[in-house]
């Protein structure tokens, strides 16, 4: 009845707010809710008795009753791991608290309207969900517990917070344990869970090709293309012929190389150089010309533009395009004349540009270096191209010297990388570099993607005209005064002055965090205190790189909007008018959303194939970094090998702690013992569960008899025996 009861408030207060300028007595409410019952009619009236008294609503006249209008906020929920949510409001400072028993059915990521119903001074506010305007969801993965006439399904998915309630007609041959995709197809009021139908039977749970779908199915992600797409593209013409040669800029005849990973199939860009008679260099940054293949209308485009996005996991590429078109049609293989769509730049050793040609090519590999044998000839081995390798990378240097000088923020994050049998399964870990042979070709993309836009906006007619920017708007200024509060507590310091002074003390804290302890918590916190980039037809600029124009021209195997740059550029060289801004937002905001989607699943298959390569050295003491502090426990990144786990604050046993959320710390009530971000501890696997991507660990105190055994060397735990067998931040 409880729930029923709370169930009748939420529906009179929409009755009333739908029409706020009316007034209604119980038996006009009764009437809209379709309920003729004495009892309910009865209760009504208690409710709207207990809604005046709470200051929602207002008696008008004598048994009549109207909503107080309040101020709703449109907000995003973000739920935690305890069941309680966040509202995030753009337009105020503060989060707002949604305890789990005011979000009224509204699940991680939903769009909601909320009205604050509790504010103190120097408190956060507390609020209520009004309504769910728009489902972040509605699938999820998850575990099929069966009884005898239904079932429920635990989802994989850590934040939500319910089990979904599958009836015996909705069982689509789901067996008992099975991992399964689960569609919620209602959630009616009076009912305590969602109501969801098995529209996928997966397998059993932990099995690597099964635990990897899960998550391409969680984030709604195919992995596989529909036999008429696949069709489509194995029927495209293989051949290049003459007639379409002649429409191009033939390139052929210039040196012209890739760098790509040792790993890479699909190399979408080549780099041409050759000496012009003035004493400069034409370099040319080659891209795969898909648009030439990838028709707008066809089925193969409607494919590509709904996954937006290839999805890079830890073991596997989920590609954009089909095979025959990402790594044979379109990757500028060596020793193959393939079509494509080029920036050509008049430059000299220094970086300058004197003249820039952009157009439809035809070009011809001589060479694919991966990116170690590129770097042996910079670092002075003997190779093919040694001549123009060194070249390219002076000039490389020169444009990232000019654009920090500019103001660009120097990322330069470390990739997890994993190493796998032939099940799968973890046999290390190892870290992603970025060295000379990769900046060189970051920076002659960065020139071609800068160029293409400020010569689109710029240079061709019409002026106003519809093209596709990637935009990095500048930080808010709360999240910049929170990152300075935590940084200050390592002795670093952020001038927050002005733009220029931001940047200068950004770059000198991560240049001066390197080979400390605290090196890649803080390099994450500043990523996370900056804005999201964004796909947009607005140019806002990018913060970030320091530029007034950036597009996103070099990846149009793997990127949406690089194919849509391609066509817009070439409709303007052909003097075309400008095609509707309206359509191509739409578009930008679906390939946006697209690239968070894959982005998340990237980051699960990490945390899934962590969890499975830790679990295999539970009695290793590991020295790590507090890399979060939260009311449910400490968050630990490994030194050794950047694994993430948790020690849950109930499991710390030598004191009784509690949360500070202003000094971001965990204290013992009896010790006063401190635990804070940046902190180095010794843990050791408590406890994995892979499939929620789950670590659990467990804090070694001075007293425990494994830390004799403990032996620390440069931060990392030596000679790590034979195996047997989430970063928080304060909320504002």
């Amino acid at each position: 009845m409880k729930q029923n009861k709370e169930s009748l408030l939420i529906k009179i207060l929409q009755i009333l707010g739908s029409h706020p300028e009316k007034s209604f007595n119980y038996k006009q409410i009764a009437a809209k809710l379709e309920f003729d019952s004495e009892q309910v009619r009865k209760q009504i009236q208690k409710d709207l008795k207990k809604l005046v008294k709470q200051n929602r609503i207002k008696q008008t006249s004598r048994g009549k009753y109207q909503i107080i209008q309040k101020k709703l906020y449109l907000g995003v929920i973000d739920m935690t791991n305890n069941g309680s949510g966040f509202a995030i409001v753009d337009e105020l400072e503060n989060d707002i608290f949604i305890p789990n028993n005011r979000l009224n059915k509204a699940l991680h990521g939903d769009l909601v309207e909320v009205e604050i119903i509790k504010q103190k001074p120097g408190k956060r506010p507390e609020g209520e969900v009004v309504r769910i305007i728009e489902r972040a969801k509605t699938h999820f993965t998850g575990i099929v517990k069966m009884f005898k006439n239904y079932a429920f399904v635990d989802p994989d998915d850590v934040k939500m917070y319910k089990e979904i309630f599958v009836s015996k007609d909705h069982f689509n041959g789901a067996k008992n344990g099975e991992k399964v995709v689960v569609e919620i197809y209602d959630w009616p009021q009076k009912v305590g869970s969602p109501l969801g139908k098995v529209v996928k039977v997966l397998g059993q749970p932990g099995e690597h090709e099964v635990e990897i779908h899960a998550i391409l199915d969680e984030y709604d992600l195919p992995y596989e293309f529909d036999p008429e797409v696949q069709k489509f593209a194995d029927n495209l013409p293989k051949q290049i012929t003459e007639k379409e040669i002649k429409k191009r800029r033939d390139m052929r005849d210039i040196t012209t190389f890739t760098i790509d990973p040792v790993d890479a199939k699909d190399f979408d860009d080549a780099l041409s150089i050759r000496k012009l008679d003035n004493g400069r260099y034409e370099i040319g940054v080659h891209i795969a010309d898909v648009s030439h293949y990838l028709q707008p209308g066809t089925i193969l485009d409607k494919e590509a533009y709904n996954r937006a996005t290839s999805v890079y996991l830890v073991d596997r590429v989920v590609p954009m395009l089909p095979e025959v078109l990402s790594n044979e049609l379109c990757s500028l293989r060596p020793h193959e004349d393939k079509l494509t769509y080029s920036a050509v730049f008049e430059m000299d050793e220094t970086g300058k540009v004197y003249k820039e040609w952009y157009g439809r090519t035809v070009t011809h590999s001589d060479r694919r270096f991966t990116y170690e044998e590129a770097q042996e000839i910079i670092e002075g081995a003997e190779g093919d191209f040694k001549d123009e390798i060194l070249l390219l990378d002076k000039i490389a240097k020169q444009l990232r010297q000019q654009r920090f000088k500019k103001g660009a923020i120097s990322f330069d994050r470390i990739e997890v990388r994993f190493k796998v049998d032939d099940k799968g399964n973890p046999v290390e870990v190892y870290f992603k570099e970025s060295k000379d042979a990769n900046k060189l070709i970051e920076e002659f993309m960065l020139l071609a993607n800068r160029k293409v836009a400020e010569f689109v906006t710029k240079k061709l007619p019409p002026k106003d005209k519809t093209f596709v920017y990637r935009v990095h708007d500048e930080p808010a200024p709360e999240k910049l005064q929170d990152l300075n509060t935590i940084v200050q507590k390592f002795g670093y310091k952020l001038d927050l002055k002005s733009r220029k002074a931001i940047i200068k003390s950004l770059n000198g804290l991560l240049q001066d965090i390197q080979d400390k302890p605290e090196k890649n918590m803080l390099e994450t916190l500043t990523i996370r205190s900056m804005s999201k980039a964004v796909y947009t037809t607005e140019n806002r600029g990018h913060y970030g790189l320091a530029f007034d124009y950036y597009t996103h021209f070099t990846s149009p195997i793997r990127r949406y909007p690089d194919v849509m740059v391609h066509r817009l550029l070439q409709n303007y060289l052909d003097k075309k008018p400008s095609p509707n801004r309206e359509d191509y937002e739409k578009k930008c905001v679906h390939s946006t959303n697209m690239e968070i989607q894959a982005a998340s699943a990237e980051r699960d298959s990490i945390k899934y194939m962590q969890a499975k390569y830790i679990r295999d050295f539970k009695d290793v003491p590991f020295e790590g970094v507090i890399t979060g502090v939260t009311e449910w426990g400490i968050y630990v990144e490994l030194t050794a090998n950047k694994v993430e786990g948790l020690v849950r604050r109930t499991e710390m046993r030598d004191d009784y702690y509690y949360y500070d959320e202003d000094e971001y710390a965990m204290i013992g009530e009896i010790t006063g013992k401190k635990y804070q971000l940046g902190d180095v501890v010794t843990v050791k696997v408590k406890k994995t569960n892979p499939e929620k991507k789950q670590i659990d660990f467990e804090m070694l105190y001075d007293t425990d008899e494994d830390q004799d055994n403990i032996e620390i060397k440069n931060n990392t735990v030596s000679k790590l025996p034979k195996p047997k067998r989430n970063f928080k931040k304060k909320r504002k």
